[in-house]
């Protein structure tokens, strides 16, 4: 008879597999205790902390792998296809993207999702040029590279949107080639959202009708849904290819994500593979199994409410992050739509302990689920102290 789920064993140990030395144990406790030391300081990053997986501990006795295409049979039973498929569908609805039009899969990250849309877009058009921001995650670049896609760099807005100026006059030059547009909603250091409206028109006031629209959403993708009177950034709005990450706001001990686009252009890249028993459509072969656990079990235990109320939250104490560090004179601002507070950079002692993401004369804190008003207070005495900050000019601030 098959053991209940609570009571399966973790391992069934290799006896090959001996125990750890006594100094290897040691080794692992100092970096246990180092996590411990640096999650508590943790306010530049947007990775949520308030997690807790325990309850999924006994997956990690199965090799288990998602390899292949989520919505179609496989080989391999030792997979989580099923509630990745569910995910894909919670995505859909909150993309506002058609069933069953939409398709998707769980990535490793923000990046490849990234990766993902400009893949299918330069298999799309060939010849296409891609257009991004100056404010656009580092991924874009490094992406591009490894695509060999021809593209153009535009300039950003001082609060981070891209400059539709810029875009306008660019554009013209290359308005005989099909147009790949990485739209920003909630950019990397500003949390900008880019005009998706103000871009679309803008291409079509030169004239280009073959353009493919991906969106890097990597937090914001998790946040707009759950704000009210949310500017244009989804499917609904005239994305063919969508990237959201999922240990952000959602929370994972692995980095994760969700890659989301327009089922007729995967169509683009699908192959058959025998070897599988299933179509690949994905970027890599093997995949995570285990992170759609984890994002499943936190959409059936927080819920879509629970995420509405968190995202109130950090709302809340994005303001009043901006309330105690005008106090102290650090000049901070943030975008509407979003929990990212840019201000005057401090010392390097403070970006360090604090781990505070830092560009140029700037540095921000992203007030994430696990940032309450206690850890902003203890950063301010920090500040309020440190003797070595620094007053930049406004350059970088709106």
């Amino acid at each position: 008879m098959m053991q209940p789920f609570g009571l399966l064993p973790l391992f069934d140990r290799p006896p090959e597999m001996g125990e750890l030395s006594a100094p290897d144990k040691a080794r692992l406790e100092l970096i246990y205790q180092k996590f411990v030391r640096e999650a508590d300081h943790l306010l530049g990053y947007p990775t949520n902390s308030l997690f807790d997986y325990s309850s999924l501990l006994p997956f990690l006795a199965f090799g288990a792998n998602n390899v292949g295409d989520p919505f179609l049979a496989s080989n391999l039973g030792l997979n989580t296809h099923e509630l990745e498929r569910e995910l894909i569908e919670i995505f859909c609805r909150l993309t506002q993207g058609p069933r069953p039009d939409t398709w998707g899969y769980v990535t490793n990250g923000g990046t490849e999702g990234n990766m993902y849309g400009l893949f299918l877009a330069r298999e799309r058009f060939p010849e296409g040029i891609v257009y991004y921001s100056e404010d656009s995650h580092y991924s874009i670049a490094k992406i591009l590279r490894v695509l060999k896609v021809r593209s153009l760099m535009i300039r950003s807005l001082p609060d981070g949107r891209m400059d539709l100026d810029d875009l306008r006059e660019t554009v013209h030059i290359e308005r005989h080639k099909p147009a790949i547009m990485v739209v920003n909603a909630g950019t990397t250091m500003k949390g900008a959202i880019d005009d998706l409206v103000g871009i679309r028109n803008v291409l079509c006031e030169m004239g280009i009708t073959q353009n493919h629209l991906h969106i890097d959403a990597a937090l914001s993708g998790m946040l707009l849904p759950f704000m009210d009177d949310s500017p244009p950034w989804n499917f609904a709005h005239g994305a063919d290819t969508l990237s959201i990450s999922g240990h952000k706001m959602i929370g994972s001990p692995i980095p994760c994500g969700v890659a989301l686009a327009r089922r007729e252009l995967v169509d683009l890249v699908a192959s058959g593979v025998e070897y599988i028993g299933t179509r690949d459509t994905t970027l890599s072969g093997s995949r995570n199994a285990i992170t759609p656990l984890f994002l499943w079990y936190a959409f059936h235990t927080i819920g879509e409410k629970g995420f509405r109320d968190w995202v109130r939250k950090c709302q809340e104490t994005t303001k009043k992050t901006i309330e105690i560090l005008t106090t102290l004179g650090r000049h901070p601002w943030a975008h509407e739509k979003s929990i990212t507070v840019v201000f005057h950079r401090p010392s390097q002692g403070l970006i360090r302990k604090w781990q505070l993401a830092t560009e140029g004369p700037i540095s921000h804190i992203i007030c994430m689920p696990h940032v309450n008003l206690e850890r902003i207070q203890r950063f301010a005495n920090d500040l309020r102290n440190d003797p070595n900050s620094v007053h930049p000019n406004k350059k970088g601030l709106p």
